[in-house]
């Protein structure tokens, strides 16, 4: 943590640097070369400081306000973009998108979770929690994908679905779980990209996928660390100690099974860079949509089914 906390405070110190020489280089070489050299020195702290990242300090970038959300990739990687709204029960739900697009070339649906840049957005996208009609119209989209034979693309990036009072009304619990119940019958490639945040029910309710991607820098977990932190130590601020004791981090959920490739981030992380970030998805998503377009949609949700009992077991030597 000392170490990291020394790293970071390096990496500030060069970075403020970089902003003084861009305003004053000119046409100047030297300067030029000097702020080629800072740069090339920023990416090695920054390759430095993620390496030596504990569980909680994922999580904390797996929340920063400028990582890229779902329509930033479905930007750079999917075209012809046309959102769907309404689960034709009660409403939309602008925490959670849905739509059809073309992935190189073949028609696929593609949804996710959508928080918001600024405070007027978070608000409007509820913070990326989903109510029961966003659950329900993203299900209402998948159905219509599996009748017209299209893979199904889905972006988890959400705190947890919305705890409020109006969602447990109507039905927030039924909602999520027939999501899960009916995803698994899915004879249509899944593929399922965690973005930032995978928090509780609310990033499973669209992830009973066949790949299930991670990047580097986020977090996959049944509870946040404060959650956890408050439920097992009646204190928060122990969330350092639950983060660990979770085991939500990409290498860990890949010992545990739980995720099929952990994909690369650029030097800094996805905030850092958009659309390099989104190159090293989509090359990560092609690699998964060749292997599974390949198979027989029987074969599909048989090994969707193997693939969640076998997650996470346990076995003894005794």
């Amino acid at each position: 943590m000392e170490t990291s906390a020394k790293t970071q405070r390096e990496l500030e110190n060069i970075e403020r640097q970089i902003e003084q020489l861009q305003s004053a280089a000119g046409d100047n070489q030297e300067a030029h070369a000097r702020l080629q050299r800072l740069h090339e020195l920023v990416n090695t702290l920054r390759q430095q400081l993620h390496s030596q990242m504990d569980a909680w300090q994922k999580t904390e970038l797996a929340r920063h306000a400028q990582r890229p959300y779902t329509l930033d990739y479905i930007e750079r990687i999917f075209t012809d973009w046309s959102e769907i709204h309404g689960d034709r029960f009660f409403g939309d739900d602008p925490a959670l998108i849905c739509g059809m697009a073309r992935f190189q070339g073949e028609e696929v649906a593609v949804l996710g979770h959508q928080k918001g840049r600024d405070i007027k957005s978070r608000v409007y996208r509820n913070f990326g929690q989903a109510n029961p009609e966003g659950y329900r119209k993203s299900l209402r989209v998948m159905k219509m994908a599996e009748k017209f034979k299209r893979p199904i693309f889905t972006f988890v990036d959400t705190p947890g679905a919305y705890p409020g009072l109006g969602a447990e009304e109507r039905g927030q619990a039924e909602a999520i779980a027939r999501s899960l119940r009916e995803m698994a019958r899915l004879q249509v490639p899944i593929i399922t990209t965690i973005t930032g945040e995978g928090g509780s029910g609310g990033a499973l309710a669209i992830a009973v996928a066949d790949r299930i991607l991670m990047l580097e820098n986020t977090v996959y977990s049944v509870i946040s660390p404060e959650g956890c932190a408050s439920i097992m130590w009646r204190d928060s601020t122990k969330r350092h100690i639950a983060a660990q004791a979770l085991r939500i981090t990409p290498k860990d959920l890949m010992q545990l099974g739980c995720v099929d490739e952990i994909v690369p981030e650029p030097a800094g992380g996805a905030h850092t860079d958009h659309d390099a970030a989104a190159k090293l998805v989509l090359q990560a998503l092609q690699k998964h949509f060749d292997e599974l377009k390949k198979l027989p949609a029987q074969q599909l949700v048989e090994s969707r089914y193997k693939k969640f009992r076998k997650m996470a077991q346990f076995f003894s030597e005794d």
